[in-house]
C-alpha cells in the first residue's frame, strides 16, 4: 500500500520546525531531507525517521521497527499530530548524520 500524498505533505508540514523539510518520490514512497540531509522515510502512511546513537540517547524508549522488508530498523513516529518530539527528533537525526558524513569526508 503507497502512502497518501495528503499524508506526507501533513507530516512535511508538521516537522516545519526542523528546518527546510521536504519530500521526494523515492522506492515506490517517500524520502524526506531537512536541509538537504536524507533523515526518514514515509511508507504506509508511516514516519520512520533513522536511528542515531544521538536520538537513540534523547528517546531511549521510541519504537523501533523496518520501514519495509530487509530494512534496518528506524523509529517509528506513531503520532505527527503532536510534533514535538519529531521535530527535536529531525533535529537531533540531522545534526548527527551531518556530524558523520563530514567526518567521512575528512578522512
Amino acid at each position: 500500500m503507497a502512502s497518501h500524498p495528503d499524508y506526507v505533505e501533513y507530516v512535511v508540514e508538521q516537522l516545519r520546525g526542523a528546518g527546510s523539510v521536504r519530500a521526494r518520490k523515492m522506492f515506490g514512497e517517500y524520502g524526506l531531507f531537512c536541509d538537504g540531509t536524507f533523515f526518514a522515510v514515509i511508507c504506509d502512511d508511516q514516519l520512520f525517521i533513522k536511528i542515531t546513537p544521538q536520538g537513540e540517547a534523547a528517546f531511549p524508549d521510541l519504537p523501533k521497527a523496518p520501514s519495509h522488508e530487509g530494512a534496518s530498523d528506524s523509529f517509528v513516529i506513531e503520532d505527527v499530530d503532536d510534533p514535538t518530539m519529531a521535530v527535536e527528533l529531525t533535529r537531533i537525526t540531522c545534526e548527527a548524520l551531518r556530524k558523520a558524513a563530514s567526518q567521512k569526508r575528512r578522512k
